[in-house]
């Protein structure tokens, strides 16, 4: 008897050696070769597609961004995108060929049920068995101000982003060229490859947004920050500059030169910051960027959530970016170290031109930090995410990024970027909002080989003495008006509409 349970013993624990063996080659040893599988892969892909995927809303928590819709298919829930082209850089899209982009990709674990959020959720789906479902992801985008700013940018190749500069919650964030999310994810997967190639091949790049992914030279918009350097190194509203009509630069037979070839303020011989500021002197404010030195002026920039980079490689980025749900690329502006051979450059970069890059969602925070009085709030996307019976399982609150500038100079800063938008300044009437008073810059960006029409820059916020909303709009080559565009005309009214739309209904 005692023979038998020995050599039953021993046979029971060779299998289980052999057993443990087994499991543990096809967990270690060939877990990525039966991972890669094509049927496997396959069969993953079926069991994603059978989670009631959670919606993405705008911040009433109604507009759908993106639904989930059953098929009569293998895969059995399929995602729609109701108004695709005017949210594509919000949502991004869920292919079952090309996988997520943007708030498809950041909030998939919430989307999909698998944050520990909706554990519970996810339990009792299985216990009771129902369809596992995903979470509601509530955006900051209001619909309304999303339409607005669509509007008004029309047909332009351009961008626009709104803010609320107190919390950081992006109100508004539209992109000329788009594209339809639903080609992507819905179809054969040869017309889906086959839109994926199409939209590759656009020279308009439609699948980066132009609000946030992007990067253009900021042009004049810029001047807020070397305004901002200057302020926090000692200067006033009423610090006077010589007020030549051309700037001889540095070490060099190079000249700069105002809009147009003008003479700022009439002719006078000096001029103060304030008026330079008022009317986008370029020669005052090559001066103030050759006063204040490429050191302090690229610190400015650093604070306001520029990379410092070295050109002419843009793409390195040497300090952390701004947080955000989506990915952002943040402005550029060059290190000091590449002004010590480019020293004529320092006064270039300070009317952001040369190397200096930036996109609307980057100046859209510029002048929100200064409505804030100083203070950069991270820009958020997400506000709050609800499980399938419609309870708030997590929310997502603002958080401080930074504090560029003195609520001195904040003050300072908009009472010129006030004077902007009123009579002798660059954006009047263009930014008028009735019963609002305005606080804005304009830029006229020159970009790309000779010929090549600017593009058209206008960042602002408002109410001035209670700010509420921060807008930043680019214009692509001028949009309609080509050669002959500014900021202040091309620009500046497609900002005016959203803030009048969001303060005035």
């Amino acid at each position: 008897m005692d023979r038998r349970v020995r050599r039953l013993t021993i046979t029971l624990a060779g299998l289980f050696v052999l057993l443990f063996a087994q499991v543990t080659y096809v967990q270690v040893f060939r877990a990525d070769a039966i991972a890669g599988n094509p049927a496997n892969v396959y069969r993953q892909v079926l069991a994603e597609y059978r989670v009631f995927r959670g919606p993405i809303l705008a911040r009433d928590a109604r507009t759908e961004l993106a639904v989930s819709r059953r098929t009569k298919g293998e895969l059995v829930y399929e995602r729609r995108y109701p108004d695709g082209p005017l949210y594509a850089g919000v949502t991004g899209f869920y292919s079952v060929v090309f996988g997520r982009t943007q708030l498809e990709q950041a909030m998939n674990p919430f989307l999909n049920g698998d944050a520990p959020e909706l554990a519970a959720q996810t339990f009792a789906d299985l216990i009771l068995g129902r369809p596992k479902s995903g979470a509601a992801v509530v955006t900051t985008i209001d619909a309304r101000l999303q339409a607005a700013a669509s509007r008004a940018l029309g047909s332009q190749p351009g961008a626009v982003v709104a803010i609320d500069p107190a919390t950081g919650a992006v109100l508004a964030m539209v992109s000329n060229a788009s594209y339809d999310p639903n080609l992507l994810s819905r179809g054969r997967r040869d017309q889906i490859t086959a839109q994926w190639d199409t939209l590759n091949r656009d020279p308009s790049h439609p699948l980066l947004s132009n609000a946030n992914s992007q990067l253009f030279p900021p042009g004049s918009t810029f001047k807020i920050v070397t305004a901002s350097a200057a302020l926090e190194n000692g200067a006033t509203v009423q610090t006077t500059y010589p007020n030549p009509p051309e700037l001889q630069l540095p070490l060099s037979n190079g000249t700069l030169q105002n809009f147009g070839g003008s003479h700022c303020a009439g002719g006078a011989s000096q001029i103060t910051l304030a008026t330079a500021f008022q009317i986008s002197c370029n020669v005052t404010f090559g001066e103030i960027g050759l006063d204040v030195g490429a050191q302090k002026l690229q610190a400015q920039a650093e604070a306001y959530g520029f990379c410092p980079t070295d050109p002419p490689d843009r793409s390195e980025c040497g300090s952390p970016t701004i947080p955000f749900t989506i990915p952002f690329e943040t402005g550029r502006f060059p290190v000091p170290a590449y002004f010590e051979q480019n020293d004529p450059l320092v006064a270039i970069s300070a009317i952001g031109q040369d190397n200096v890059l930036a996109n609307p969602m980057q100046m859209a925070l510029v002048a929100a930090t200064v409505a804030n009085g100083g203070v950069m709030m991270q820009p958020q996307l997400v506000q709050e995410i609800r499980d399938p019976q419609g309870r708030v399982v997590k929310t997502f609150d603002p958080i401080e990024y930074g504090r560029p500038i003195s609520a001195q100079t904040a003050a300072a800063l908009t009472q010129m970027m006030v004077s902007v938008t009123q009579p002798g300044g660059t954006a009047y009437p263009y930014a008028n909002v009735a019963n609002v008073t305005v606080a804005g810059k304009t830029g006229t960006a020159q970009h790309g080989g000779k010929g090549t029409d600017p593009h058209a820059w206008f960042t602002a916020f408002a109410p001035a003495g209670n700010p509420q909303i921060a807008v930043s709009v680019i214009v692509l080559d001028g949009g309609d008006l080509g050669s002959e565009a500014t900021g202040g005309h091309v620009a500046a009214p497609i900002a005016a509409q959203v803030i009048d739309t969001y303060l005035n209904g």
